[in-house]
């Protein structure tokens, strides 16, 4: 499990883990992710994902669904 105690772009100590609904955009379309646990700066912003948050947020994204394959008539 990935363990920050300062933030890599402020080098602020104060940021936090949070676990919260995440939203994320693909092509226009927005995207949920529920329950996401991952560090932010309330200083500067910056957010930090651990892979386990990667994953989720992969898993949730339509940018790693695996295309629908389309029949055409003759």
């Amino acid at each position: 499990m990935l363990k920050i105690t300062r933030c890599p772009s402020c080098g602020s100590g104060q940021i936090r883990k949070v676990r919260r609904s995440w939203t994320g955009r693909f092509r226009s379309r927005r995207y949920i992710v529920p329950n996401l646990e991952f560090y932010e700066c309330p200083k500067c912003g910056e957010k930090v994902y651990g892979r386990e948050a990667m994953q989720k947020i992969q898993f949730y994204s339509p940018a790693y669904r695996k295309p629908r394959l389309v029949r055409r008539s003759a």
